[in-house]
């Protein structure tokens, strides 16, 4: 397997999943000494430009993670090329990308949560939800941002 150095976090609008999952995974391999870059994008563009939902910045950054300097962005054809790692929050995304990526490159592309065995496979999107979606959303991707960065190591 090839060296991981980067990682592309992706969810549909990069306002909620993705962000929390960019924000969980530097802040966790910062604290255990891992330099891999990472970043967040969305499988749609309608928030470009916007800071995470508010909801998600604040139930992560109650549990201590930085969410500076994210904003949502769409997923670029140059993303597929750029990271070692794609990891999507659901199928319906992982779908999106898997249609987009050329398909010498279709083995970066996996699920968040292919890290860890659990009841979930897909990141669940707690944006119209209330505040306990957000929670379980960190409670996943701490799990599996825990898991990816032990098979970094």
């Amino acid at each position: 397997m090839t060296r991981i150095t980067s990682v592309l976090f992706i969810c549909m609008g990069n306002i909620c999943r993705s962000p929390s999952a960019e924000a969980v995974f530097r802040t966790k391999a910062r604290e255990q000494g891992v330099e891999i870059s990472s970043d967040s994008a969305g499988t749609i563009a309608y928030h470009q430009g916007e800071s995470p939902d508010t909801r998600a910045r604040a139930a992560g950054e109650r549990r201590g993670f930085d969410f500076s300097g994210i904003t949502a962005r769409a997923v670029t054809n140059d993303d597929f090329e750029q990271f070692d790692l794609i990891l999507a929050a659901d199928e319906a995304n992982l779908a999106d990308l898997k249609q987009r990526c050329p398909a010498h490159l279709q083995y970066k592309l996996r699920l968040i949560l292919s890290y860890i065995d659990g009841g979930y496979t897909e990141v669940p999107d707690p944006y119209y939800g209330g505040d306990k979606g957000f929670e379980l959303v960190l409670d996943l991707l701490e799990q599996s941002c825990d898991a990816l960065i032990a098979s970094l190591k």
